[in-house]
Formats: structure tokens, C-alpha cells, sequence
């Protein structure tokens, strides 16, 4: 007579290799087998690119260059790039760097789509994830150019940078993925531990969403002349913001008690107290340029923060299971 194994312990399981396929023969390796020593490597480079356009976002933002291009896909009207003349200051070229480092990002997505979606030894959720970052770069593109064209609405601009987070999400997931298996998911954790866990996702977006309202009522609305901003109670939804980041918080230490007692693996330890590190970090930024008058240097550190915890939840909720 079988029993089942205690509730929140590993069941063991066959390994499986990433090159057999349903019919027990062999995948295909696909058109670019070879280069796909590379694949790390290029995604780690789509992370840290992905990271590093929202700091350089807030950057167009921050020095008021978010106009410094009148139009798009256009810099100028019958012009790609900033147009010199007597007049003309350093916006443009900030907007149109931008603009440039999208393009550079669009290339390494490029790359990440051919060396995941082509690769036919992975599993096909994989592959398919592979063009996220592809998809996300287009739409980037075309609301940036929505943002211009109207203005910098807070609202489109607000959009604009929670896909920006999603995406740096899902290249987070991309980046783990690659060095798993493709076997089912093994969760390491108790039913309870687990759904701690899971509770800090919809949590740190909500954070994120109070985050954007904050910034869209707050001084810095992209452009001098543009002033445009929600019409909301600045204070208010920046306390409302910091009780959301409190409740991150609590979830956070609620899960960390749960995993040393629980004897969770080294490796989820070590990332949800990454995660505490990086939470702790952000809210002391986030008080000191609050009652410093929202200078802009700690602004972009504080996007630069709430990117970097996008990717530390992201990663510590993913080494609760194994494949």
C-alpha cells in the first residue's frame, strides 16, 4: 500500500532532458543550435538593457526633455534626428538618445527571439516566451510615440512604465527558465509558504501603480511648458503609496519567518532576503527624497530601485519551485 508524500515536500522525479521530445526521440535542435552558448549571455544583456531604459526614461523625464522631440517616429518634422540651430538646447539630443538606446534594445530583442523561439529542444511555453521581450519593445516604441503626440499625458507616461516593469518581469522569468529544465514545476515550499509568496505579486503591483500615480501629481512633468498632471491630492496618494509599501513589507516578512522555519532551500532564503534588502533600500529612498523636496537625482534612483524590485520579487518567488 502507497502513501503520499507530506504536504509541501519535493516529490521526486525522473530528470528530463530538454532534447527529448513527447515521442521519446530526440527534438530538433533548429537553424541556430550553435549559437546557443550565446543565449545566456544575450539574456542577461536583455535584462540589465531592459532595466537600464527605464532609468534613462526617467532621465528624459527628469531633465524635462520628454518634448524635446516634437514628433514621432520623427525627431523633427522632415527630420529623424535633432535638427542644430541658434536655438537649440540639450532635449533633443536627451530624447533622442532614448530614442536610440530603444533601437539598441529592439536588436538584443531581436536576438533573444531567434536564439528561444528557434531552439526546438526547449518546451514550447519557453520558446514562446522568447518573443516577449520582441513584442514588448514595438509597443514600447508606439506608446512612447502615443506619449509625444499627446503631450505627456500622466496617464500614457504611467503606462508606459508598468510595461516596462512587466517586461523586466518576464525577462527575469526568462533568465531562470533557461537554466531549468523543462519539467513540471516541483513546488519546495508548504501549500502556506507558497501562497505568502504568491500574495507579494499582487502587492508589488500595487506598489508600482501607486508609484506611477505619485509621479504623475508630483513636479516633474517631462517638459517646462507642459504642465499637465493627475488632478489628485499629491500627499494623500503619496501616503497611500507608502501604506502599500508597509503591506509589501509585511507579506515579505510574513514569508521570510516561513521559510527559515520551514527549512525552505538556501537558494529561497538567500533571495527573499535579496528582496528585503532591495525593499528597504527603495523606502529609504523613497522617505529621504520625499522630505527633500523630490530632488531629481533620488527620483531616478528611486526608478532605478522600484526596477531592481521588480526583479528581485520576480526572482524570489521562482526559487520556491524546481523543474
Amino acid at each position: 500500500m502507497s502513501s503520499s508524500p507530506p504536504t509541501g515536500h519535493i516529490v521526486p522525479s525522473a530528470p528530463v532532458s530538454a532534447d527529448v521530445g513527447r515521442g521519446g526521440g530526440r527534438r530538433p535542435a533548429g537553424p541556430f543550435a550553435r549559437a546557443t552558448r550565446w543565449t545566456r549571455p544575450v539574456l542577461v544583456a536583455n535584462l540589465v538593457a531592459q532595466v537600464a531604459i527605464i532609468v534613462t526614461g526617467g532621465a528624459v523625464r527628469l531633465t524635462g526633455s520628454g518634448l524635446g522631440c516634437s514628433t514621432w517616429p520623427q525627431c523633427e518634422p522632415g527630420a529623424f534626428t535633432p535638427i542644430l540651430h541658434g536655438a537649440t538646447s540639450i532635449h533633443p539630443f536627451i530624447e533622442f538618445g532614448n530614442r536610440t538606446l530603444t533601437g539598441v534594445l529592439g536588436l538584443i530583442a531581436i536576438l533573444v527571439a531567434v536564439l528561444v523561439f528557434t531552439d526546438r529542444r526547449r518546451a514550447t511555453s519557453f520558446r514562446v516566451l522568447g518573443l516577449v521581450p520582441l513584442i514588448g519593445v514595438v509597443l514600447q516604441a508606439v506608446l512612447g510615440g502615443v506619449t509625444v503626440l499627446l503631450d505627456l499625458d500622466p496617464a500614457v507616461v504611467g503606462l508606459h512604465l508598468l510595461l516596462s516593469m512587466a517586461i523586466v518581469a518576464v525577462s527575469t522569468v526568462l533568465l531562470s527558465r533557461f537554466d531549468e529544465g523543462d519539467a513540471r514545476p516541483e513546488r519546495l515550499v508548504a501549500p502556506r509558504t507558497a501562497a505568502i509568496a504568491w500574495a507579494l505579486a499582487p502587492a508589488a503591483a500595487l506598489v508600482l501603480a501607486l508609484g506611477v500615480v505619485v509621479t504623475g501629481s508630483g513636479p516633474h512633468g517631462g517638459d517646462t511648458e507642459v504642465a499637465y498632471r493627475f488632478a489628485v491630492d499629491p500627499i494623500l496618494i503619496a501616503r497611500l503609496h507608502s501604506g502599500s509599501v508597509w503591506l509589501f513589507l509585511g507579506l515579505l516578512a510574513a514569508l521570510l519567518v516561513a521559510l527559515f522555519r520551514g527549512g525552505a532551500p538556501a537558494r529561497a532564503r538567500r533571495a527573499a532576503l535579496v528582496l528585503l534588502a532591495t525593499t528597504a533600500a527603495q523606502g529609504l529612498i523613497g522617505y529621504v527624497q520625499y522630505f527633500t523636496g523630490l530632488p531629481e537625482v533620488l527620483v531616478a534612483l528611486h526608478m532605478l530601485g522600484a526596477a531592481l524590485l521588480t526583479v528581485a520579487t520576480t526572482w524570489a518567488l521562482l526559487t520556491l519551485r524546481r523543474r
